[in-house]
């Protein structure tokens, strides 16, 4: 009896947890799974921007040679069970709005509350280097890698995290770290804010830059290998010229540390270097100089 009794409880509440589908609240374990896929090809004309808005799940986006625009959206649905989430599946829309200056791509958000289930959209995104790239998320993830145009990342609830960069950036996080990697650094402004999270930026030994750099609850640390003449440098500030200055380079977090520090050497220039306890010395011993 009371084995039908929950039976029939369950049936009652897949109906109404569509009826007032959109926030997420998510009771007991959600062992039902349902998953899709599409893959959409798009041509973008020179300078155009690729927008990517996302609710829920992780966007990733590659530059690459060619006009070409691939994007590959993964929709996952859960719920109590795979039923649930298979029904839950179709209502998981994606907005497109494309024409040759702009492809733009939207997870449309659900009205109303999502009761006993979840949903989210993953993107895998490769995009002509040179472009415009706009990604926005409200719970997940960015990564971005070998992108050459002007790039804008903002998250909530996850963090920044590139490499290979070229062009202009402003990234932000509000509960997330920004971690980012330059091959090299251009005219552009470049901007990394969070305010629940560290803020790390690689750069190129070589490479001409006003610095910028603030906190509230962390430290800052400037690698002494960068050829940089400190104006003002504190525990919550800094402001110095690498290499005579050049592009303005603003980083700022709230509750976190920022580092500042030398990039790949050329033999491997994807790659982002860790630092060592040498390194950790060196920038010790740089703050009890300064």
């Amino acid at each position: 009896m009371a084995l039908r009794a929950r039976r029939g409880l369950a049936a009652l509440l897949v109906p109404f947890a569509f009826a007032f589908a959109g926030c997420d609240i998510s009771l007991g374990s959600l062992q039902g799974r349902a998953t899709d896929e599409w893959t959409h090809h798009y041509s973008l004309s020179p300078g155009g921007e690729v927008r990517i808005v996302n609710t829920n799940g992780r966007v990733e986006v590659e530059g690459v040679d060619g006009p070409d625009v691939e994007v590959r959206a993964e929709r996952i649905a859960r719920a109590s069970s795979d039923e649930g989430a298979r029904q839950l599946l179709p209502r998981i829309t994606i907005k497109e709005d494309v024409s040759p200056e702009r492809v733009s791509i939207e997870t449309e958000k659900m009205n109303g509350v999502l009761f006993g289930a979840s949903f989210e959209v993953r993107y895998h995104v490769r995009a002509p280097k040179n472009a415009v790239v706009n990604v926005r998320t409200t719970n997940g993830g960015v990564a971005l890698t070998g992108l050459a145009g002007n790039v804008v990342a903002r998250t909530t609830n996850g963090g920044v995290n590139a490499r290979g960069l070229t062009g202009g950036l402003e990234a932000r996080s509000t509960n997330g770290g920004v971690s980012v990697d330059f091959a090299a650094v251009g005219s552009e402004k470049i901007s990394m804010h969070t305010t629940n999270g560290g803020v790390t930026l690689s750069l190129p030994d070589s490479a001409k830059a006003d610095l910028s750099v603030s906190c509230t609850n962390g430290g800052i640390s400037v690698s002494p290998d960068l050829k940089v003449d400190a104006s003002e440098q504190s525990r919550r500030r800094f402001e110095g010229k690498m290499n005579g200055g050049g592009t303005p380079i603003d980083l700022q977090t709230t509750n976190g540390g920022i580092r500042v520090r030398p990039r790949a050497t050329a033999e491997n220039p994807d790659t982002v270097p860790q630092a060592g306890p040498r390194e950790f010395r060196k920038l010790k011993s740089w703050r009890e100089r300064g």
